[in-house]
């Protein structure tokens, strides 16, 4: 991405109602969150350029080049009861497809529950973990990994991931992306 400075400015202004913490390097969003959570408020969106053991589904680990993908996760605060989120994680694969679409008119399928699919292969992918106290939900993390930039993949993820990028062949503005998935979410929540 850019110079840290501008990127948090260029997030502030754009995300008034969230507090940003843009990290060049990590080794996961989502388990910075965890780390850091009894002093974080509601509403905070951890966005790293360099993730370095990002977090998949049951336990997998989501691969990405530094500074070319999307990686971030947004952590709310919605004390309500457990049926108030539930199937959150597809109303967030949901939201992401109205905002490409919004954005680029670029059509992306789900495949449920938690994966963006573009041409037959994964974009995206959701990681939505919740700590609940009786039947109430006090903490939820939703962390997104979203193949922008990246043209080339390594190994047997050549087979299955894309990005906006490889199928299209021109850079995408990832701070755009982000904003529009921010306040698609905003909407759910």
């Amino acid at each position: 991405m850019e110079d840290i400075k501008k990127v948090k400015e260029k997030l502030s202004t754009k995300l008034p109602k969230q507090n940003v913490i843009y990290l060049k390097e990590c080794n996961s969003t989502q388990k910075y969150i965890k780390e850091n959570a009894q002093k974080l408020p509601s509403k905070t969106v951890v966005i790293c350029d360099n993730q370095t053991s990002g977090i998949g589904t049951n336990g997998r680990t989501w691969i990405t080049k530094p500074n070319e993908n999307l990686t971030f996760s947004y952590f709310i605060k919605p004390n309500c009861k457990i049926e108030k989120v539930k199937n959150l994680t597809v109303q967030i694969a949901n939201a992401i497809v109205e905002a490409v679409k919004e954005l680029y008119n670029i059509d992306l399928e789900i495949k449920y529950p938690n994966d963006v699919i573009l041409n037959g292969k994964k974009i995206c992918g959701i990681l939505t973990e919740s700590t609940s106290k009786g039947d109430v939900i006090e903490r939820v993390i939703i962390g997104i990994g979203f193949n922008v930039n990246q043209t080339e993949f390594e190994g047997e993820i050549s087979k299955i991931a894309t990005s906006l990028k490889k199928e299209f062949g021109v850079e995408f503005d990832k701070i755009e992306i982000l904003v529009k998935i921010i306040s698609k979410i905003e909407n759910l929540i």
